[in-house]
């Protein structure tokens, strides 16, 4: 085992004029880091069975009848290619955290789904072994992994904890040991299920059990652009690590097959069966081949066009999924409602695309970007006599005047507003603005924000954006955050 901290934190898009739309969207790239007391794993089975409203109840065949047509985005939340098919997904269900992980049962006649808050949500032939419903993580899961028999699976987290249910055996993890320097962003099981691998968003490497080390992106230059996966070579002696511009970079065994640059964010890798190739998805739906992987296609074409957040292989042939997390209905109560739960409940009543088509018009003013037009709209409903405003910095100075502004240092609450950039001065210095939904007991936040997301002709949606911790901000949105806006 062996961590490596990479030390270079910059931006990863450049400056935006006032309300520009986000460049990363929901769970692109957790961040955390600290670890909290008592985090450690979830072992043996039955482990983590008390399973709260909801969590595991959609089992089985039972949804295999739901319309692809269902859900925000029209599509399911879970998009099949190849061989590949929609099995179900959580749609009648207002989910406390977003979704943020898939996992594939062996024959591919299955899959599960996990929330940020530990649920998960078995579909197909995929069974339930229980999850973190009833417990409070202290850091949002980020990643899940099935045992090679399809009877159990892993759940990680941002600070790095795994918690291991049905036949999953824990091995370790970074956050029994003094926790990991950054936020753990991606996990992978050896092939025979006898260890695994953690990788941070700066590319440090954690090996645990029989899975073995064989270097890692943690001292090297990142080019500003954080890790967002890592995936097992066919035999386990070996892995790939994945960068959000498209780098890919092979380890041991692992073949060098390509990778790309200059490419909307790349959200995640799927593995063809045999190793020999492999498929990067962006968050715009663009699904790109490599090796002996099978083009098959993307959700790029898709009007309105949702943020695909991840991708994952169908074990038994050639297909994988793409997942749309921001398909499902949100409720954004987890950890807590918070200060703020009307304000909340206001922003999450507005997730989805703009109805109002291309140019950047929305229901919220004028056709223009519009990240603070909609959060100023969110507070004024929700009660507060802000007036509508389209530059961020307005926000400042109201708040400034009015109520109240929180440095970078403290922690916010649910209903303040995030400002991001490095302060009010000018539309360049503060290109963006997002309303705190969540607030994880390690301090990252879930922010729900407008003018977000892929879209064509600038058609613009409200989006999840997170969890992320703000002193990561930089490194994980391509821009660091000035201040809160307190109502």
């Amino acid at each position: 085992m062996l961590a490596v901290v990479a030390l270079a934190l910059f931006s990863v898009a450049g400056a935006r004029s006032s309300g520009a739309a986000l460049p990363l969207p929901s769970a692109w790239s957790p961040v955390a880091h600290v670890a909290g007391p008592g985090i450690g794993h979830v072992a043996g089975p039955g482990a983590g069975d008390v399973a709260g409203p909801g969590a595991g109840d959609v089992a089985g065949g039972a949804r295999a009848e739901v319309q692809h047509d269902a859900g925000i985005y029209g599509d399911g939340g879970v998009l099949g290619f190849g061989r590949a098919r929609f099995l179900g997904s959580p749609l009648g269900v207002k989910l406390s955290a977003p979704v943020v992980a898939m996992a594939p049962t062996p024959d591919g006649a299955g899959y599960w789904l996990a929330s940020a808050d530990g649920a998960v949500y078995s579909f197909g032939d995929a069974r339930y072994f229980g999850d973190l419903s009833g417990r409070r993580p202290y850091a949002p899961i980020v990643a899940m992994a099935p045992t090679p028999d399809g009877a159990g699976y892993w759940l990680a987290s941002a600070d790095g904890a795994v918690y291991s249910f049905g036949d999953a055996r824990y091995f370790g993890a970074p956050a029994a040991s003094g926790g990991a320097p950054d936020p753990v962003v991606g996990f992978a099981p050896t092939p025979l299920g006898n260890g695994y691998w953690l990788v941070t968003s700066h590319g440090a490497v954690y090996s645990y059990g029989a899975a073995h080390y064989y270097g890692s992106l943690g001292r090297t230059n990142l080019h500003n652009i954080p890790v967002v996966a890592i995936a097992s070579s066919a035999n386990g002696l070996g892995y790939w690590l994945v960068q959000g511009g498209g780098e890919v970079v092979p380890y041991g065994d692992a073949p060098r097959l390509g990778g790309m640059r200059g490419h909307a964010p790349v959200v995640g890798i799927a593995v063809s069966p045999g190793g020999l190739g492999y498929w990067l998805a962006c968050n715009d739906g663009e699904v790109y081949a490599f090796g002996d992987a099978a083009k098959l296609g993307g959700d790029s074409r898709a009007n309105p066009r949702p943020p695909i957040s991840g991708i994952v292989p169908d074990p038994e042939g050639a297909g994988y999924w793409l997942l749309d997390a921001a398909a499902f209905s949100l409720r954004l109560d987890q950890p807590g409602p918070g200060a703020g739960p009307r304000i909340v409940g206001v922003a999450a009543s507005q997730l989805g695309p703009s109805p109002d088509g291309g140019n950047f018009c929305n229901p919220y003013g004028p056709c223009e970007e519009w990240c603070s037009l909609f959060a100023t709209w969110v507070w004024e409903r929700a009660g507060v006599p802000i007036p509508r405003y389209a530059f961020v910095g307005d926000v400042y100075y109201w708040a400034k005047k009015h109520t109240k502004v929180l440095p970078v240092t403290q922690e916010p609450r649910p209903g303040d507003l995030v400002l991001y950039g490095t302060g009010p001065q000018d539309v360049k210095a503060s290109p963006h603005i997002g309303v705190v939904a969540q607030v994880w007991p390690d301090g990252e936040i879930d922010t729900v924000e407008g003018d977000a997301g892929p879209g064509r002709g600038n058609r613009r949606a409200v989006l999840v954006n997170g969890p992320y911790l703000p002193s990561q901000s930089f490194f994980a949105n391509g821009y660091p955050i000035y201040g809160y806006a307190v109502p």
